[in-house]
């Protein structure tokens, strides 16, 4: 059969399994083995185990559970409540000042957390409660936190951009400091929005905010402090050539369990059990998707269908740009379906020669792929962070929280266009700290 014909089948055959109910990891082992034994022998099928093993024997995948018990001891606690809490009583007097601080304390979150989900979580729980109290419109309030919470996986430590790293295997530092300007500039363009969509509503409640002292401004800072001294932590650890990103990752779990016990008093055994347990249910769901991808791109790569692909876009006479907006398409459907994780993992493989070829930079493109990954987050069908929203905030209607994150997707699209036209808001401090890539 034609590699390209072959390819197609195990496209649909993937989806299919995929969309039958079961896990991603298990049905990306259940198509591979089923076309190794169909197409390449049963002899092809010996592999399997030994490759699966293989993807998970590396130094730099234990950087994947110590960043997610970083994430999970932060959410564990209330520090969220105290990072929203601080940035309302500074930023009350803006125009939708409420919404803003909300979309800061999603990007402060997500810089200690790297998890989306657990984003949204904590700080939409105390956060679109007191902007319904304020008369915000629904819609903003539960769309501005849906999208802040897409942060996660852009702003560094991102687990993303380590699974990125370890699939293409491009520096995983590198690929932090590439996320850091476009995910301030991604906030800010969000925090425009907000401020706009809040003046649009007129509501004097919500234009004619609570105002603050200076005493209850200053008194609310140290509750930040510890935040910022993490971050510093593992920045230094990383940039200061302490050490390397998975030793950099166990420094901030330390930090943030540290943190979590001594200023936010989880003094509890069960507390402290509760958040292994979930850090450890979480890592065992990731790395399994990345063992199971590794054997899913051994069958395509043995079947000669990776190869096939790759000759076929580059034999393509159409423009780099026209190249790259097919390749944005492609993800930005396949983030609609599919976990962020399992994307990276199924097309890396597929695009990398690609995007050698067209003298793309790897590192402004793991920029854009995490943008393409952040609009499936917040867009139907399985739009994760819409659901982790309906969850915390049930008497919002889940039209209302897909209408309200609209506009933050077209947000998105403009800021994966403006690094089109300006690849150097990825690609400076990368080079600014750590040399030119090339």
């Amino acid at each position: 059969m034609d590699p390209l014909v072959l390819g197609a089948l195990v496209a649909v055959s993937t989806i299919v399994v995929l969309f039958s109910g079961v896990s991603v990891a298990v049905g990306l082992l259940v198509v591979s083995a089923a076309f190794l034994l169909i197409f390449d022998g049963a002899r092809s099928l010996e592999m399997m185990p030994e490759i699966f093993f293989a993807d998970l024997n590396s130094f730099t995948i234990l950087s994947i559970p110590m960043f997610i018990i970083m994430g999970a001891a932060i959410a564990s606690t209330r520090a969220g409540a105290d990072l929203f809490e601080a940035l309302e009583r500074w930023l009350t007097r803006v125009p939708g000042g409420l919404v803003v601080s909300n979309l800061g304390a999603c990007a402060l979150f997500a810089a200690m957390s790297g998890s989306s989900p657990a984003t949204c979580a904590a700080i939409g729980k105390m956060g679109i409660p007191e902007m319904q109290k304020r008369g915000y419109p629904d819609g903003v309030a539960a769309g501005a936190i849906a999208a802040g919470g897409t942060l996660g996986i852009l702003i560094p430590p991102s687990v993303t951009m380590i699974v990125y790293g370890i699939a293409t295997e491009t520096s995983i530092g590198r690929l932090f400091l590439a996320g850091v300007m476009p995910g301030l500039m991604l906030m800010g363009l969000f925090m425009g929005w907000a401020i706009f969509a809040t003046w649009r509503s007129g509501n004097i409640a919500v234009l004619s905010p609570r105002h603050y002292s200076l005493r209850e401004k200053l008194e609310i800072l140290p509750r930040i402090v510890p935040f910022l001294v993490v971050i510093l932590g593992v920045l230094y650890a990383m940039y200061g050539g302490v050490a390397t990103t998975s030793e950099t990752a166990a420094v901030g779990a330390v930090l943030c369990l540290g943190m979590a016990i001594v200023i936010y008093k989880m003094w509890s055994p069960l507390a402290i059990w509760a958040v292994l347990r979930d850090s450890t249910r979480e890592s065992v769901m990731i790395l399994f998707i990345m063992a199971a991808a590794g054997v899913f791109a051994y069958m395509m790569s043995s079947l000669f269908i990776t190869q096939s692909i790759a000759q076929w876009i580059a034999a393509l006479d159409v423009n780099r740009w026209v190249l790259m907006g097919i390749i944005n398409l492609f993800l930005l459907v396949a983030g609609f379906f599919l976990p962020p994780v399992a994307v990276i993992l199924m097309t890396a493989p597929i695009l990398l020669p690609i995007l050698d070829a067209a003298q793309f930079d790897p590192y402004w493109f793991a920029v854009i792929l995490t943008i393409n990954m952040e609009i499936g987050l917040i867009t139907p069908p399985v739009g994760l962070n819409l659901f982790v929203i309906n969850s915390i905030a049930p008497n919002i209607s889940l039209r209302t929280i897909l209408l309200g994150s609209a506009p933050f997707v077209g947000c998105m699209i403009l800021a994966i266009v403006i690094l089109c036209f300006v690849p150097e808001i990825a690609t400076w401090l990368p080079d600014l700290v750590m040399g030119p890539s090339r």
